[in-house]
């Protein structure tokens, strides 16, 4: 499927205050663009524009996801108290340097923190200093995946 084997992560979601801002900073560091989440207004995606349709969707900070009926899809609603804090993060890849993770983070305003996670290094982007997405350099990929990798 890919160089990396057989699963791979298409897409994630994460609530932001802003989405379209948050949409925006995401896809500089992804090196893509943005679009518009059509099926609830108010919602961006950030596209890596990659191989694998690599994206971050961001929505309106309360969102929930609900499942549907029977066979309905999943369903949109708003919390009544949301927190910006969850338990949600990921790890991202990008072909960017630690220098410039940072500046779009400070440009932002959000906090952005070299972490050194055992054999691997990481950079702690808090967006909208809520919601942690950990940033690897081509450099802290490549050792990632040396400690992770079964071979």
């Amino acid at each position: 499927l890919h160089e990396y084997g057989g699963l791979m992560l298409h897409h994630l979601s994460i609530p932001a205050r802003e989405p379209e801002r948050v949409a925006r900073a995401l896809a500089e560091l992804l090196g893509g663009d943005v679009t518009p989440f059509g099926p609830l207004p108010g919602s961006w995606i950030a596209w890596a524009r990659d191989e694998a349709g690599t994206a971050i969707d961001c929505l309106p900070l309360g969102t929930e996801m609900r499942p549907g009926e029977g066979a309905e899809e999943a369903r949109f609603a708003v919390a009544d108290h949301p927190s910006p804090f969850g338990a949600v993060h990921a790890a991202l890849s990008v072909e960017r340097s630690e220098e410039e993770i940072r500046a779009v983070a400070e440009r932002e305003g959000w906090r952005a923190v070299r972490c050194e996670r055992g054999p691997f290094a990481v950079v702690e982007v808090w967006v909208e200093n809520a919601v942690m997405l950990e940033f690897l350099t081509p450099e802290m990929a490549a050792d990632y995946l040396a400690a992770v990798r079964p071979d």
